[in-house]
């Protein structure tokens, strides 16, 4: 019960880290086709990236430390792009409670 809890939640922290990157895109104090185009542009890209590289059935297949390097990597960046968009504190709180979620569903044993 506990393992699917911390799964359900960091799924719902991946769509979250989606949203986040979406809203420094459109937030951007440059015209409309800029906006939505990084808007956009920006969440497809993490979803590629963590698509290929973290998610259970990734494309390519990292090791352990690798694969956890671009799961932070990925949360970082959404969490940097969040604090740009004038949203330091959620974005701090995106980056903090990902961590906490992996760092025990790590001890729950889930692989990375």
């Amino acid at each position: 019960m506990v393992k699917a809890t911390l799964l359900a939640l960091a799924f719902l922290l991946e769509l979250a880290l989606l949203v986040a990157v979406g809203w420094w895109g459109f937030t951007r104090s440059a015209g409309w086709p800029v906006r939505v185009l990084a808007g956009l542009g920006a969440p497809l890209l993490i979803a590629v990236v963590w698509g290929l590289f973290c998610s259970p059935k990734a494309g390519v297949s990292l090791p352990a430390p690798a694969k956890l390097t671009a799961q932070a990597a990925c949360f970082v960046t959404g969490g940097l792009l969040l604090a740009l968009a004038g949203r330091p504190v959620p974005g701090a709180l995106l980056v903090a409670v990902w961590a906490v979620d992996k760092a025990l569903l790590t001890l729950a044993g889930d692989p990375v």
